[in-house]
């Protein structure tokens, strides 16, 4: 299948493509990053920057040209143009391309309400999958891969409160017993799964991987946030308040309802924590990717460090 030496990433300034395009400079990539024309967005010194409309299919081949692989790190705004991009890869005979899930993958357990989510980024899974079976046998043709991460949960954390932590004010709300497990990748192991890909193409040409830094619950979370701010100058102590996962989701489907935002939030949390579901556990140790791309287990000291870190800088 050859050597990957060159890579292009969409999206390296933002959550995940900060963190991904670290890792690839630092494994000695040569990463060239493809932008908006009007993005104000600041990239890592000393990296080429193209810019180019997303819509523009021809324009984004042109960019991509040349390229070994391009890396789709884009948020949920750019999935319109997610097919476009594919083709794109596709046209300019990129060797590898990665999907743009870094989520919950081919989700079986998903709420309906956000089947409509899952169903806008399956257009562009299912066209790279197409594109691939196009070049089975080719020695250079098209491949892909998609990267299952589950709760990005060093970012996570600290930004969406309703996960159950609120880490300015020391309030924690623990969804029923607080014990369903759940599994997450912390954004030094996204970083590090995308440079595993690139390193064994063979093993993960034309699949979804599946990565996790820890497997934990919100009992444990709490706990490790309680050791690492106990010794804090200030002596404030974490504030516990209960609620239910089954509350979370009436909650979000009456946003829904009313046509409010954050519904989709409720409905993810309620995924997370629903009680005896095992709804967001990515895969088991055993049978996750971690092995094959290199990336640890964290302890939950260790992640919840990460997430104090972020809340401390933001």
């Amino acid at each position: 299948m050859g050597v990957i030496t060159k890579v292009a990433i969409l999206g390296a300034a933002g959550n995940f493509g900060t963190p991904i395009t670290a890792a690839l400079v630092a494994a000695g990539f040569a990463v060239t990053v493809i932008t908006r024309p009007d993005s104000a967005a600041k990239f890592p010194e000393g990296l080429p920057v193209v810019r180019v409309e997303y819509a523009d299919v021809d324009a984004l081949a042109a960019a991509m040209a040349g390229q070994d692989a391009v890396v789709c790190a884009l948020g949920p705004g750019a999935i319109g143009n997610a097919k476009g991009m594919v083709d794109a890869a596709a046209k300019a005979g990129v060797k590898r391309y990665i999907i743009n899930d870094f989520g919950w993958g081919l989700n079986s357990k998903s709420v309906p309400e956000l089947a409509p989510v899952g169903e806008a980024r399956q257009v562009a899974w299912d066209c790279a999958a197409e594109y691939a079976q196009r070049d089975e046998g080719k020695q250079y043709g098209f491949t892909w891969t998609g990267i299952t991460i589950g709760n990005p949960i060093d970012w996570a954390l600290p930004k969406f409160t309703r996960m159950g932590f609120n880490i300015a004010e020391r309030r924690a709300t623990i969804y029923d017993a607080g014990t369903e497990e759940f599994t997450g990748t912390t954004l030094e192991g996204i970083g590090q799964s995308v440079v595993g890909v690139f390193q064994h193409l063979d093993e993960t040409a034309n699949r979804f991987v599946k990565v996790r830094s820890i497997q934990t619950s919100q009992n444990e979370i709490l706990a490790a946030f309680q050791r690492a701010t106990s010794k804090d100058e200030d002596g404030k102590q974490w504030e516990v308040e209960h609620y239910t996962a089954q509350q979370v989701l009436e909650d979000g489907r009456k946003k829904r309802a009313e046509g409010a935002g954050g519904w989709i939030l409720d409905l993810v949390v309620f995924q997370l924590y629903a009680p005896g579901e095992a709804r967001c556990i990515v895969g088991s140790r055993e049978d996750s990717d971690n092995a094959l791309l290199g990336v640890r287990e964290e302890s939950v000291d260790e992640v919840v460090e990460k997430a104090l870190g972020r809340s401390r800088s933001s």
